[in-house]
């Protein structure tokens, strides 16, 4: 009995601790988003580990550009310490990871954080974004300090860097649109802001219902940082001129939607390639509110390239070339696409096919039943638990093999220019 007592007693003591000692690194964090908010540079700057050269370089890189922006929240919450958090890398010099250098000292101590980031910038986002951050704390002289934010990560880097962490940033405000650039001229970046303000109306028009109608776009500077932005390899967005966070089987990653640009697709186009790309992706940003695991990706990048190329005077075979390449063959498709057919990582041409079926289902739609039926239908897919047959039902008064027969007739007919 007395030894039970004993190791219940040093379990309370440890978790006491335990407990006491996450406080301290908490009211760190806490410290830091304070100075995050106030926009004081030097209590920022005393949250990092003086030791941690490179990183606290870094750091000085990431408040100049945090400064810019209207963040009108920012808080960190640990959620787990030590080996909950992640295991640290083994090395002495309290720099984790290389980051220091200067004179070395005899093991600090260190420990593992991991800590929800939240954040909202002013006019652009609903509510809180959210983030993980993995970060290594080092006490020195009794006082902890932040020294590294990539010891969690696979090979010691992030895998969804912020734009604001990928080097100096430049900021340009349009009237709809707020645009963040890293690496690119700010003439590059105040087109793009224009692009995303004449981008808004025409989402507007499409989707006749209620959002911000306030647009933020990300510009990074190679096509490697923007996948650090979405998440992904960057095969997966090769020839991909924009993406909107949570797009294709991505959805419902963030309450903000975010544009991410590519540098090495966006800027070969021409103006009305560029704006029906931006119109795309602003519909996108429109609708997000309405998007869930329900909808189906053949509707919400249909309905968006059919905003896109709703006041487009162009044939529609110029439009969809390679469905009418199939067409032309006598291969009308048989099924709308699946989802997994939205995949960026897939094949190329059965990509810009599911694109093209996807937009002319919306077309039709639009054309046979009226624009706000199609929206209707767009309302209604959200929130689809058993299925779209019974909403194409109750919007269309047809189920899902008679809307498909029809688009497939309706492929037929405007594409077959034999």
């Amino acid at each position: 009995m007395a030894g039970l007592l004993a190791f219940q007693s040093g379990c309370v003591e440890r978790a006491e601790e335990g407990a006491a000692e996450r406080g301290v690194l908490q009211a760190v964090l806490d410290r830091q988003a304070e100075a995050v908010l106030t926009g004081d540079r030097e209590a920022y700057l005393a949250t990092v580990d003086p030791r941690a050269d490179g990183y606290r370089d870094a750091q000085r890189t990431v408040f100049g550009n945090l400064a810019r922006l209207p963040v009108d929240h920012w808080s960190y919450r640990v959620t787990a310490t030590g080996d909950d958090a992640f295991p640290l890398p083994r090395d002495t010099d309290g720099t984790s990871g290389g980051e220091g250098g200067g004179e070395r000292e005899a093991g600090p101590r260190r420990i593992a954080v991991r800590a929800e980031l939240r954040y909202r910038i002013e006019g652009y986002d609903p509510a809180p974004v959210r983030d993980v951050e993995y970060l290594t704390l080092t006490e020195r002289k009794g006082r902890w300090y932040v020294s590294s934010d990539s010891d969690g990560a696979p090979g010691g880097r992030r895998s969804a860097q912020q734009l604001w962490e990928q080097g100096e940033m430049t900021v340009v405000r349009g009237e709809r649109s707020l645009v963040l650039g890293v690496g690119r001229p700010e003439f590059d970046l105040r087109a793009l802001a224009d692009d995303a303000d004449r981008a808004v109306p025409g989402a507007d028009a499409a989707w006749p219902r209620d959002w911000p109608r306030r647009v933020l776009v990300q510009a990074p500077a190679t096509l490697e940082r923007m996948a650090g932005l979405l998440g992904g390899p960057p095969s997966s967005y090769r020839g991909i001129a924009a993406v909107t966070t949570g797009e294709a089987g991505g959805r419902g990653r963030t309450p903000a939607e975010r544009i991410v640009v590519n540098p090495e697709a966006y800027w070969l186009l021409g103006e009305e390639g560029r704006r029906i790309v931006m119109t795309h992706e602003v519909t996108h940003v429109a609708t997000r509110a309405h998007t869930t695991e329900s909808t189906p990706l053949w509707l919400s990048e249909g309905f968006a390239d059919w905003a896109a190329y709703r006041e487009v005077d162009r044939p529609p075979a110029r439009i969809a070339p390679l469905l009418a390449g199939a067409v032309r063959d006598g291969e009308v498709p048989r099924r709308l696409p699946t989802d997994e057919e939205f995949a960026f990582a897939g094949d190329a041409d059965r990509l810009a096919r599911s694109y093209e079926s996807g937009w002319l289902l919306c077309r039709m739609v639009a054309q046979r039943w009226g624009e706000e039926k199609l929206v209707e239908l767009y309302l209604a897919a959200g929130g689809a638990d058993g299925g779209m047959d019974p909403v194409v039902r109750e919007v269309l008064g047809t189920g899902m093999d008679g809307l498909t027969a029809r688009w497939r007739e309706y492929v037929r007919r405007e594409l077959d220019e034999r």
